[in-house]
């Protein structure tokens, strides 16, 4: 008798635990994923390395997936990977750099996965040079990528105010 007690009063005070509703749960999780999807290829920053000061400029179009080649005062970078430095570019004479020539070409021969393949394959190159860099060495980094067969070479700027949103 004692134990139908105890158990009676025991059931009597225990919490229930309710089913949970998923329905509402499932639509958050929903609409997350739609934001995300929508949001997640409108914005394509390219990150200059902090050292380096670009030039400021209006632009009118986005920047697009392709080869960067970042210009400090010392260093110049293709693709992550140091090729040569800014001080034997203006000794040098020729109008084309063997090293960056090298690098691109051996960038149209890794392609692994679908944007490197969009970067190569589109034969586009970005410049990110520092504002303090001469623009002769631009010039013979211009003049070797279009040797490459990269036609479409794009400088790229900090996007300063337009005159119109000033006002």
């Amino acid at each position: 008798m004692r134990n139908s007690r105890r158990i009676k009063r025991m059931s009597r005070n225990r919490v229930k635990v309710t089913k949970m509703n998923l329905t509402a749960l499932m639509d958050v999780f929903t609409i997350l994923v739609f934001f995300l999807l929508i949001n997640s290829g409108s914005v394509e920053v390219m990150e200059a390395p902090k050292t380096m000061v670009l030039p400021e400029s209006t632009v009118e179009s986005k920047p697009r997936e392709t080869v960067v080649i970042f210009v400090s005062e010392v260093d110049v970078i293709v693709q992550g990977k140091l090729v040569m430095q800014v001080a034997d570019i203006m000794d040098s004479a020729a109008s084309t750099m063997e090293p960056i020539t090298d690098r691109l070409a051996e960038l149209q021969g890794i392609v692994i996965g679908r944007s490197t393949q969009m970067a190569a394959g589109s034969q586009e190159v970005t410049i990110l040079a520092d504002k303090a860099v001469p623009f002769n060495v631009i010039q013979k980094i211009m003049s070797t990528c279009t040797g490459q067969g990269y036609y479409q070479v794009s400088l790229a700027v900090i996007q300063k105010a337009s005159k119109a949103t000033k006002s």
